[in-house]
């Protein structure tokens, strides 16, 4: 278990403090969640310039890196639909979004090819956890502050998500069809 992992891991055990803390409404339980979240997504950035300067990457970080960024912004989104600040279609098409890609990854990977993250993933992510952070703060007393914003971020996160995914299924036709 090399450093890179353990901050995995970490992001990880994240997840359910700032789920609570969401769901708890106890006094600045948004700022609280968001905060958490952003750590969270901050140590992302950290476990992978670790893994690579260090030359640290592993098959177990390879495995659950991306499957804890999915964790973490699914269950987020999830929350946010109970908390009414996100509705579930645009929830629904990002989730589809990610089991497609993953899918696509392991038929990938059964056949020895490895599907890299593209610059489009890259910005789908950055703006899903903008829109996410901007979400969980769209709460009294910052709702009208933020609320322009989060929509704003909301639908370039769908925009990007979309956008991506088509891409990896274009990009990777020859995957699909044999």
């Amino acid at each position: 278990m090399n450093a890179a992992n353990k901050i995995t891991i970490a992001r990880l055990i994240l997840v359910p403090f700032f789920i609570i803390v969401m769901l708890s409404g106890i006094k600045y339980s948004n700022i609280i969640a968001a905060s958490l979240f952003l750590v969270a997504s901050l140590t992302d950035k950290l476990d992978g310039y670790i893994a690579r300067k260090y030359n640290q990457i592993t098959n177990l970080g390879k495995f659950m890196d991306p499957l804890v960024d999915k964790i973490m912004v699914s269950s987020a989104l999830i929350v946010l639909i109970q908390l009414n600040r996100i509705q579930s279609w645009i929830v629904i098409v990002i989730l589809c979004r990610e089991f497609i890609i993953t899918g696509l990854r392991a038929v990938g990977a059964d056949k020895g090819i490895v599907i890299a993250a593209s610059n489009l993933g890259k910005y789908k992510t950055t703006f899903q956890i903008i829109a996410i952070i901007s979400l969980m703060l769209n709460n009294y007393p910052f709702e009208y502050v933020f609320f322009p914003f989060s929509t704003i971020a909301v639908y370039l996160a769908l925009f990007f998500t979309v956008y991506s995914g088509i891409d990896y299924v274009v990009k990777c036709r020859n995957i699909i069809l044999g």
